[in-house]
């Protein structure tokens, strides 16, 4: 049967696909905005975003135009050559941030095990080889290499493949003690995630961040920001560090960078990348012309005053929501996050509820998430309309009102 007769549909996932995911019931075909479609012809509100990924609704316009362009022009080039849409969304990126220095690869994970690398080549290099330890937190992300689940905190994702990558340290989230008892000599970085997103949409406070950025430079090691769920908006700047003030010496962003294009990134500061050269590390598909055409068009969208403030205003009528559906049904203890990363904490009575909330919301038209045990987490589009935001709300509270009454 020719491919574009073949019948594919939910089943069909469990004869093909590698299981490792337990993907939802129905199979989305066509999106538009914040609205996407089955195969039944069945809409649903996007309020998880592709896992904080199309930040600008599905199929924004300006994006399938600088697909289409670039598509029509060049599509790969290797790390041979380099190519323009490449060099333009580097610039932008080093004049929107800290840094100095990019290197794009394809995907968080990706990003991060080349900070992971540049972090302890760097202090191997600058000042000493037996400077290793790296610290990061309990219940972090950081991607699925055996580098970036070693690095992550959740045993979960990094147990059963054998021997795991050394002097690598974990303490609790948002505990300076914790780090201050751990930091000595032989530490190389301090990875965190300004916040944890797959650890429960925790935000770090201010005096954590500007802690261990202290801590850092007293002990001469790198400060590495994970923004790979964070970066291009999600906070309402386009960084979460921005918020607080704390420049890392590396930073990782991914997921809405390319709004759907598999793309990443890796930034840092001339000092840091002085230490590369050529072979020491690198890509095949980083830097790609398709990918970085569609994210530089993201980019000059996202990165405007009319987006990043609309981020607050959407927050609050969030908020209105979520606490208007607490304040009928009682369910959450907390909404916490930044921004359009949203966490609302269920109730410990509901608290093993969160796939039968994610399976009760897609019945009612709703695409939600959750995050780490008792979460559900929202990250929509950026730009989400209210009148999605609304009706979204009232799907989810009769979602949640089928899974209290069951």
């Amino acid at each position: 049967m020719a491919a574009d007769k073949m019948m594919v549909n939910r089943a069909t996932f469990d004869d093909v696909i590698l299981p490792v995911y337990a993907p939802a019931q129905f199979v989305p075909v066509k999106g538009k905005g914040s609205r996407v479609w089955d195969q039944n012809g069945s809409e649903y509100i996007d309020f998880s975003g592709g896992i904080a990924v199309t930040a600008l609704g599905h199929c924004h316009p300006a994006l399938v135009n600088a697909l289409k362009n670039q598509g029509e022009t060049l599509w790969h080039t290797s790390n041979i050559f380099t190519n323009e849409p490449a060099l333009r969304l580097a610039s932008k990126l080093i004049a929107a941030t800290f840094a100095d220095r990019v290197f794009f690869v394809n995907s968080g994970t990706e990003a991060n095990e080349a900070a992971f690398k540049l972090a302890r080549y760097y202090v191997s290099k600058k000042q000493s080889p037996y400077k290793t330890k790296i610290i990061a937190f309990h219940n972090a992300f950081h991607g699925r290499t055996l580098f970036a689940v070693s690095v992550g905190g959740q045993p979960k994702y990094s147990d059963g493949f054998g021997p795991k990558p050394a002097d690598i340290i974990h303490v609790p989230f948002n505990d300076l003690e914790a780090v201050r008892a751990v930091i000595d000599d032989h530490t190389c970085a301090v990875v965190v995630e300004p916040i944890q997103g797959e650890g429960g949409i925790m935000p770090a406070s201010q005096a954590f961040m500007t802690g261990l950025r202290d801590l850092c430079d007293e002990y001469q090691a790198l400060l590495v920001f994970d923004e790979v769920q964070t970066g291009m908006g999600r906070s309402g700047r386009l960084f979460a560090y921005q918020h607080y003030g704390v420049e890392p010496d590396i930073l990782t962003t991914a997921k809405a960078l390319g709004g759907g294009f598999p793309v990443s990134a890796m930034l840092t500061t001339n000092k840091i990348a002085s230490v590369m050269s050529p072979g020491v590390h690198g890509t095949t598909y980083g830097g790609n012309p398709l990918a970085c055409a569609v994210a530089e068009a993201a980019m000059d969208i996202i990165n405007t005053d009319e987006v990043l403030d609309g981020v607050a205003e959407r927050r609050q009528q969030f908020d209105a929501g979520l606490n208007a559906i607490n304040t009928r049904l009682d369910v959450f203890t907390d909404v916490r996050g930044m921004g359009l990363l949203i966490g609302a904490v269920l109730k410990p009575h509901y608290a093993d509820k969160a796939r039968d909330i994610l399976d009760a919301a897609a019945s009612e038209g709703l695409m939600i998430l959750n995050a780490g045990t008792g979460v559900i987490r929202l990250a929509p589009s950026l730009i989400i309309e209210p009148a999605d935001i609304d009706e979204g709300m009232q799907r989810f509270a009769r979602a949640l009102e089928k899974v209290i009454r069951a």
